[in-house]
């Protein structure tokens, strides 16, 4: 099906964003599970999302990733859709399960040399390969030894990391430990509604620390197998925001709380090598009953190469109206009549310059380069998307005044490049920039997917 371009110029962003640096790195995310398929393919072991998918009502309308995008058999199509549009990098994540089965042992060949023929089809096509390491696919062997609430399983990631550097490390140097370590913590077991699918509440706070112990260890292994490795984190992270109504003091301290959660908990110790003290907002604190072990956090603090960023909006925040189920705030809607995403995620394009240049004023000198892994929208099928190109445009202004003030930041990631499974959604929300009929696996670039190659055609000219 042809494709109309559509003009590089929207309503809310320009041709060019003179202010990002001549050498900013232009790419696009997937995720294994999200896109690949071959579930159960070349000795590829479960993961927990083939488990959960399983769950009655757990996944909207029963969809699973069986087949998902079948990127597993049809890459060479999708490195040929990055070649058009011009990336200069693909963040791409491994799938654990489909290199070590069981999630340590035997390690099974067949799942390396599909990574291994992505890489050097990435590197034909002159694009930077940008692997990450765990997005979500924990190995259900691991969780059923208890998941990431078992120490183990970060000494098990930092062992994986070893093979997967040992093998692609003399072609990739860009290396992703994990993606959004907060959002696996509340989603998968605070709330349930990913996989494993647990529910306990703020007893899975140890998922944080072993999360954060794997990304350590895991960052050892990879520079130890590549030496001039540059390694990142991509964490998922949010400005917290009050409604104009807000009970001054119970409500600020509400947010402080959210802030010191979602953000701090899993910024904290990598950048100043401490945890935030959650007992002060009635959380438990942070050593969580001996989880937190002497030398663990100088490992979690060993300096990074750069910081991942995901962003999609704000999060509204109020006193809990409940405050004996154990959470110090209550989410709450913006009181503004923002745009909305098929989502309806509010679309907020300053909240990205808001937390970018309060990670700078946080951080200050600690910050490392900042790299944005993740931002896009979902929004309905069809080729003809302009709410993306504007969303998209925003983001980048968005990125560029930040730029401005000061924030290093060297590149971004638009989620996504393909339509693909979206997790608890299934097949319902379309992020890519590329159409994907998923009956068939008929690809269609957007006039997204013109809009973004000709923006950066134009940063190139």
């Amino acid at each position: 099906m042809p494709v109309t371009p559509s003009s590089p110029t929207s309503p809310t962003g320009p041709t060019r964003l003179p202010s990002l640096p001549a050498d900013f790195v232009w790419g696009a995310s997937t995720a294994a599970y999200q896109i690949e398929g071959a579930a159960d393919e070349d000795g590829k072991g479960a993961s927990i999302w083939d488990t959960f998918v399983r769950r009655p009502g757990a996944v909207r309308d029963g969809h699973t990733g069986e087949v998902a995008c079948d990127h597993y058999h049809r890459f060479a199509e999708d490195v040929e859709l990055m070649r058009r549009l011009g990336l200069d990098a693909y963040r791409f994540s491994v799938s654990w399960p489909r290199v070590l089965p069981a999630g340590s042992g035997k390690v099974e060949p067949r799942g390396l040399d599909f990574y291994d023929r992505l890489v050097d089809a990435l590197l034909a096509a002159g694009i930077e390969p940008t692997p990450t390491l765990f997005h979500w696919d924990l190995p259900q062997a691991l969780e059923d030894e208890g998941g990431w609430l078992n120490r183990d399983t970060a000494e098990r990631f930092g062992a994986y990391a070893g093979v997967v550097a040992e093998r692609l490390g003399d072609r990739v140097k860009r290396w992703i430990t994990l993606n959004e370590p907060f959002v696996h913590l509340s989603f998968g077991y605070a709330f349930g509604v990913h996989a494993p699918g647990r529910t306990l509440m703020l007893d899975a706070l140890p998922v944080a620390h072993h999360q954060l112990l794997g990304h350590g260890l895991a960052t050892a292994a990879v520079r130890a197998a590549v030496p001039d490795a540059r390694v990142l984190i991509a964490n998922n992270c949010t400005p917290v925001r009050l409604r104009s109504d807000a009970r001054a003091d119970a409500d600020a301290t509400a947010a402080e709380a959210y802030d010191v959660l979602h953000n701090r908990l899993f910024n904290d110790p990598l950048l100043h090598g401490a945890y935030p003290d959650l007992s002060a907002y009635g959380m438990p604190d942070p050593a969580w009953g001996g989880v937190v072990r002497d030398g663990d956090l100088a490992t979690i603090a060993a300096p990074l190469d750069g910081l991942g960023i995901n962003y999609y909006n704000p999060t509204w925040i109020t006193a809990p109206a409940a405050p004996e189920l154990g959470l110090p705030f209550d989410l709450a809607e913006p009181e503004e009549a923002y745009e909305r995403t098929s989502f309806g995620w509010p679309v907020v394009p300053e909240g990205l310059t808001e937390l970018l240049t309060g990670l700078k004023e946080r951080y200050g000198a600690a910050l490392p380069p900042v790299w944005i892994t993740e931002n896009g929208c979902s929004q309905p099928a069809g080729t003809e998307d302009p709410a993306r190109i504007d969303y998209l445009a925003g983001h980048l202004a968005a990125v560029a005044r930040a730029v401005e003030r000061g924030v290093d930041v060297r590149g971004y990631f638009t989620w996504s490049l393909l339509d693909n499974f979206e997790w608890a959604e299934g097949y319902h929300q379309r992020f890519g920039l590329v159409e994907v009929d998923f009956a068939t696996g008929l690809r269609t670039p957007r006039a997204s997917f013109e809009w973004y190659r000709a923006l950066i055609a134009a940063h190139r000219s």
